[in-house]
Parts: C-alpha cells; sequence; structure tokens
C-alpha cells in the first residue's frame, strides 16, 4: 500500500510541475506517435535572462571606466584604499571597484577621447 501511496504522490508532484510550466506559457504541437494533438510548456525560462545580467555587468564596467577616467588612477586607487579599510560592505566594495584589466584599458581609451 505505502508503494501504491508513495508512486501515486510522485505522479501528483509531476503533474503540479507541469501545470506550473504550462501555467507560464505552451506551444500546442502535435504528437507524431499518436497523431494528437498536445500542449507542452513553451521554452521559455523564468527569472532574469542572460541579457540582463550582461546589461548590468556592462553597466558597471562603464562606470568604472567613466569615474577611473575622471579621478585618475591615483585618486581612484587612493578612494579604493579608504573603501578597503572600512566594514565589510565597504571591503565588497573596494574589492569589486578595484582596477582590473579591462577598466584601466578602457579609461585609458577614454581619456585619449576626453583630451
Amino acid at each position: 500500500m505505502e508503494e501504491a501511496l508513495s508512486s501515486y504522490k510522485r505522479r501528483e508532484q509531476a503533474l503540479r510541475r507541469k501545470h506550473e510550466r504550462l501555467a507560464r506559457g505552451y506551444v500546442t504541437k502535435l504528437d507524431k506517435k499518436t497523431g494528437n494533438y498536445v500542449q507542452v510548456p513553451a521554452g521559455k525560462t523564468g527569472g532574469m535572462g542572460l541579457r540582463v545580467i550582461l546589461a548590468a555587468a556592462a553597466g558597471f564596467i562603464a562606470f568604472k571606466t567613466l569615474v577611473l577616467t575622471y579621478l585618475g588612477s591615483g585618486d581612484y586607487q587612493v578612494h579604493v584604499d579608504t573603501l578597503a579599510s572600512g566594514s565589510i560592505f565597504e571591503r565588497v566594495g573596494a574589492w569589486l571597484m578595484q582596477i582590473d584589466p579591462l577598466t584601466a584599458k578602457l579609461a585609458e581609451l577614454g581619456s585619449l577621447l576626453v583630451s
């Protein structure tokens, strides 16, 4: 009896998961084996997309580049060092804001364009 109950619960969970995916969008397709039309979940994924994450990273690098171009590497490093001596959140910010090779090259290019 326990085996039948656990089998039922597995089937019920699978059906609930499928219904949740179908609620986010579905496509009607022809099942080639049976010849019936069936609704299958659309290939959409939920949550944040890769484009949003990449756009945020590009925006952050652009911000770092602008600040580094405006302040110069000496003053910028003084500000990052000040952050590094603060609380845990400031140290994380200092680690994120440190000068990396990409930001340095972009700031160098930006300073040539501004001059």
